[in-house]
């Protein structure tokens, strides 16, 4: 039998690890792992939620898209998510897709379903807003809620709409359109770029999808401008106007609106089709002007999307078919241990640099002691690496024909590398951990990089090459000194190279704004163990001040208090109590809430109206039970397989069982399907 916790450790690190490498993915176009590693991480992490839904941690890649808009950067509230897509990687899973649809919608296995098959762009997502046939603003993915604007960067785009096209199917514009679509860079511009880039003393930018992200992403337009950037058009967001039946019909539309819609779109009737496209895309591949990294599937017809509905970060009408990762022979130089925030030590792997796909890698993650010792790894072996586009790949395998006779295996160190302390493990769990704390050097400055990162506290000009700059000259050795960084040490931080008046001034400035902070960022920037970005607002929302948080963490009852909370379990529940039985944090505490404004949680209108209400299904609909079940979720609404006196309805289909009979003893409301459906129709008006 497994262990449970070993199962939700596991959980909470790789949801740790995806949320890291989508921040460095999304939000500053510095990949930190190849696509490949981090389809496995994630389909590893899809596998053990699917098996075990109560352990999800809240910081969990299914819970959230993309991530948050950037410094600098206005913000844009998309008015319809722009979410993110499953993927899949084999013909099995294509046809379990299929399978999927037929069974959400009650229909039979055979029955037509049209599918339009696209290539996945290896691109940056954009939306584009236009009014009455103006384009009115543009912005970035973001994370799926909030994006970045890119308006005036738009328009630099060569080709780009700003006045829509009359067309035959409308006598006027729509009066509302958002255009989702990728901006890319073609193979040919993205080698002319790294040239002039090379020339210039510059930025090299990894691969194509680097380099527009980075040329779409800048504050100033003019640098886009001088980038040569191109888009393809293939998605509707928000939308007032003549509605469109298919998914089809709209490419249409966009074609004739004068967007750019790839030319390699077909429509499919069945799986089989949709493989023959997708190996058909992956033999042309190469000869292509721009990357590709796989195949888009989407439900042409509108009216089925509807209904399929979505869940969690993505629809259940589309996903995605990645193609396989390319793989490249290297030497493997150095393993190195790197040690982090709460003391886990992480090997990473040092390559002999080597071109795969056009990219320069020269790092691996090895994972832990584990990984190492289940793949055999040694310094100086020959290994087999595999990437999809980004910088950093994967270890797959180790070349044992070439290992040399002097090759001895790697020893995990016993004691962390920074500071000297015991490194430990306990139990089964996988990571090694340093036992220093708060004195080892590496754990602090990480901790304190957590403290002033874009979630926590969001000081800009504290970067981590000036965190570790401070911490080495002893300005800053916890997050209280950050706040009297100008009152003892300004005259020394303007005699440092690359410090002048004005920049001293936007640090002190940035620090200033950040003694006013939210509930939900403050507790995030402790840096408790466990607890995300998405637990710390959970908190926040529960307990609505600091002082009601504090007073729970240090009850008597502390772990029966917090793990009522529905997605708290009990180990979050103890880290937070450990966390403030610590003397030391207690100090830390007092004398940062002496310079804090905490401010206290305000509740926002989720537009959730059966957020706190349980539905119970019974009998049989004519609506297909997994769409009823996913309509009460897409509300607020839970679904339970259970009838108790928390039970806000009972929905009764055909032949009600024993749940029925239950409902009644308890005065459960009863609704017919009928009711429910006039029920589902009130909530959305």
């Amino acid at each position: 039998m497994e262990n449970l916790n070993d199962i939700k450790a596991e959980l909470q690190e790789l949801a740790d690890k995806l949320e890291r490498y989508d921040r460095a993915y999304h939000q500053l176009d510095a990949p930190l792992v190849s696509d490949g590693e981090y389809d496995a991480l994630r389909r590893r992490a899809e596998q053990l939620e699917a098996q075990y839904p109560d352990l999800i941690p809240e910081n969990s890649l299914s819970k959230r898209v993309g991530f948050t808009v950037a410094q600098g950067f206005q913000k844009i509230n998309h008015s319809v998510p722009m979410l993110s897509l499953g993927d899949i990687f084999s013909d099995e899973e294509v046809v379990d897709f299929m399978d999927r649809i037929h069974k959400f919608l009650g229909l039979p296995p055979d029955a037509p379903i049209d599918i339009v098959a696209e290539p996945k762009i290896d691109g940056l997502g954009y939306s584009a807003v236009y009014q009455d046939g103006i384009f009115v603003h543009g912005a970035t993915r973001g994370d799926g809620t909030v994006g970045e604007d890119i308006t005036e960067n738009l328009k630099t785009i060569q080709g780009f709409v700003q006045n829509l096209k009359s067309d035959n199917l409308f006598n006027l514009p729509p009066k509302l359109l958002d255009i989702r679509g990728e901006v890319y860079m073609k193979k040919a511009d993205f080698l002319a770029l790294n040239q002039a880039q090379k020339e210039k003393g510059e930025k090299i930018f990894a691969n194509p999808r680097n380099a527009a992200a980075g040329s779409l992403r800048q504050l100033n337009p003019t640098i886009t401008a001088q980038r040569n950037l191109s888009f393809f058009s293939y998605a509707l967001g928000a939308y007032d106007g003549e509605p469109f039946k298919t998914h089809w019909d709209f490419l249409q539309s966009l074609k004739a609106w004068g967007f750019p819609v790839n030319p390699l779109i077909r429509i499919c009737h069945n799986a089989k089709e949709m493989l023959a496209f997708f190996r058909n895309i992956g033999q042309i591949r190469s000869e292509l002007p721009y990357d590709i990294d796989g195949v888009v599937y989407k439900v042409n017809d509108f009216n089925l999307q509807k209904r399929l509905g979505f869940i969690a970060r993505s629809p259940r009408w589309a996903i995605a078919h990645k193609f396989p990762a390319e793989q490249a022979f290297t030497k493997l130089n150095n393993i190195r241990i790197q040690v982090g925030r709460t003391g886990a030590l992480t090997p990473v792997a040092d390559l002999e640099p080597v071109n795969v796909g056009g990219v320069l890698v020269q790092h691996a993650t090895l994972h832990n002691a584990d990984e190492i010792e289940r793949k055999d790894i040694r310094p100086g072996d020959t290994v087999v690496i595999q990437r999809a586009g980004d910088v950093i790949p994967q270890v797959v395998r180790v070349v044992l024909e070439k290992r040399g006779e002097d090759c001895p295996p790697f020893e995990f160190p016993k004691l962390c590398p920074v500071c000297g302390a015991k490194a430990v493990r306990e139990g089964d769990d996988a990571v090694t951990f340093c036992t220093g704390g708060l004195t080892c050097p590496a754990q602090a400055q990480e901790r304190l990089k957590h403290f002033v990162s874009k979630d926590a506290f969001d000081i800009s000009g504290l970067g981590i090459k000036i965190i570790e700059d401070f911490y080495e000259k002893k300005w800053i050795q916890n997050p209280v000194d950050i706040f009297y960084l100008k009152q003892n040490h300004e005259l020394q931080i303007l005699t440092c190279e690359g410090w002048g008046q004005k920049s001293a001034q936007n640090l002190f400035d940035a620090i200033e704004r950040a003694k006013n902070i939210s509930l939900a960022r403050f507790i995030y920037a402790l840096g408790i163990p466990e607890i995300g970005e998405a637990t710390a607002k959970l908190l926040a929302e529960h307990f609505m001040s600091w002082q009601r948080f504090k007073d729970a963490c240090q009850d008597e009852y502390a772990i029966e208090i917090l793990t009522q909370i529905d997605g708290i379990g009990k180990t979050m529940a103890e880290y937070m109590r450990d966390f403030f039985a610590e003397e030391h944090n207690q100090a830390l505490l007092q004398q940062l809430l002496q310079i804090l404004n905490v401010k206290n949680y305000k509740p926002k209108n989720t537009n959730q109206p059966f957020k706190g209400m349980s539905f119970v299904f019974t009998g049989t609909l004519s609506m297909p039970r997994d769409e009823a079940k996913a309509r009460v979720q897409e509300l607020g609404g839970k679904v339970s397989g259970s009838v108790s006196s928390k039970t806000a309805y009972v929905v009764a289909g055909e032949d009600p069982g024993s749940k029925y009979t239950k409902a009644e003893k308890l005065q459960i409301p009863i609704l017919n399907e009928e009711n429910f459906k006039k029920l589902l129709d009130e909530a959305i008006k």
